[in-house]
């Protein structure tokens, strides 16, 4: 969709309706030393990139990044437009998506998708330096364990004799025969509910219908979907991989769904080796701006894996 005759760059208070915001640790991160806004940011991209970029540039930390929200408070756009443009921003050096490992102080550790955004595009060598910055700066900080306050000793007391003390005969009270109880009933046992990640692949349907299982697709994906849950995600985490990018039309969602189980699985946390030989836990994760596989950030180039880069863009 061509537009001419319009302002540099779309911002967010020209929609209609309001963006929404991501879930907690999740959604948009702007890079420091940010310059002041101007007139002639993203001069130099083309129109459809400019007002994509300029829409988000305006958005606030935590908005929700996934292409559907964009598409649907955005008047420009859809979502297939959307996704060719974040791809183009990420290749011109304006955005990262990242997975950050979170919640390590005694919550459910899980990995979190973000997207780095600069207003000023940067090189790859930029990005690697600020990204590996990040890592260390996520990395949690050491806490010297308390030590508890030597207790006090007790006070040795001369011991005395205590003088005698009369205690007064109780009556006998008369014994009452006690009467049988009656046996308890077993109470009927209930149902286990669905595992987490059957209802997780439940609930793609409700996040798009493209994406509806019956409860025989469930059951047979259900192992799959459980092993991500294994390497600490979370349901939303699994949604948003397995509905982010769709194409246009879906002819089987099982075999869909099925494929992109095994093709993003997230990587295994390495178990914790002794103090003498640790190694450091990789805490921080690029995603492909096209297909969203992770990897080292080192391992891409204008934020696309190989394949990715390979295979040429998606206009």
């Amino acid at each position: 969709m061509a537009v001419s005759d319009l302002s540099p760059a779309l911002r967010a208070s020209a929609s209609s309706r309001p963006h929404p915001k991501a879930r907690p640790g999740y959604g948009k991160r702007s890079v420091p030393q940010q310059c002041p806004p101007r007139e002639a940011d993203f001069t130099l991209l083309p129109d459809r990139e400019r007002h994509i970029a300029g829409y988000v540039d305006a958005l606030p930390e935590g908005a929700a990044m996934d292409i559907k929200s964009l598409a649907r408070s955005q008047p420009l756009y859809g979502q297939m437009a959307v996704g060719s443009a974040l791809r183009a921003l990420g290749v011109a050096g304006h955005l990262r998506h990242v997975r950050c490992l979170s919640g390590e102080n005694g919550d459910q550790v899980r990995w979190v998708t973000r997207t780095f955004w600069s207003r000023v595009a940067h090189d790859n060598e930029w990005w690697d330096a600020f990204l590996a910055a990040e890592e260390r700066r996520s990395a949690p900080v050491p806490t010297a364990k308390a030590v508890d306050p030597p207790a006090r000793l007790p006070v040795p007391v001369p011991a005395s004799e205590p003088a005698p003390v009369h205690v007064p005969a109780q009556p006998t009270a008369p014994v009452v025969p006690q009467q049988r109880t009656a046996e308890p009933q077993p109470q009927p046992q209930s149902r286990p509910g669905p595992s987490p990640a059957f209802a997780a692949l439940a609930r793609l349907g409700r996040a798009d219908s493209r994406l509806a299982l019956s409860g025989a697709d469930c059951a047979a994906l259900e192992q799959a979907a459980a092993e991500w849950f294994e390497r600490g995600v979370d349901a939303d985490y699994l949604t948003h991989a397995l509905t982010a990018g769709l194409p246009a039309s879906i002819g089987s969602p099982f075999g869909f769904v099925r494929r992109r189980l095994r093709d993003k699985l997230p990587p295994r946390l390495p178990a914790a080796a002794p103090a003498s030989r640790a190694t450091p836990v990789r805490r921080l994760m690029m995603e492909c701006t096209e297909c969203g596989a992770p990897g080292r950030p080192e391992a891409f180039r204008d934020g696309l894996c190989r394949h990715c880069r390979e295979s040429g863009p998606v206009v």
